[in-house]
């Protein structure tokens, strides 16, 4: 088959599908990963002065240590706290690429 006979799939199909997965990776997968992510804080453990850890200012925050407050399960906690981040930087992402097609467009017109 030449890359002529090809059709393209639509940029929404393909930014559908990126989404799916990062949410699928973020809401299910993530309940596998390391129970200790942080290896800054397992250095410390390790080494002995996790003890003069200070909090940071979000230690209260609805989705500090890795979970969501208010959610009394382990599972769901994680999985909603990942899902809520990957909106986020979805969302992020999407809008900053299309400021940048917008500035570009408009930058090949002049």
């Amino acid at each position: 088959m030449s890359a002529a006979s090809k059709k393209a799939v639509p940029f929404k199909w393909v930014a559908l599908g990126i989404a799916v997965v990062a949410l699928l990776l973020a809401g299910v997968v993530s309940y596998y990963a390391s129970a200790n992510p942080d290896g800054l804080e397992y250095v410390a453990g390790k080494t002995g002065f996790l003890d003069s850890a200070s909090e940071h200012g979000a230690a209260d925050g609805p989705l500090a240590d890795y979970g969501t407050q208010g959610v009394d399960n382990e599972r769901l906690s994680g999985g909603f706290a990942g899902v809520i981040g990957t909106v986020v930087v979805l969302v992020l992402a999407g809008g900053l690429a299309l400021v940048v097609r917008r500035r570009s467009a408009k930058s090949d017109e002049a």
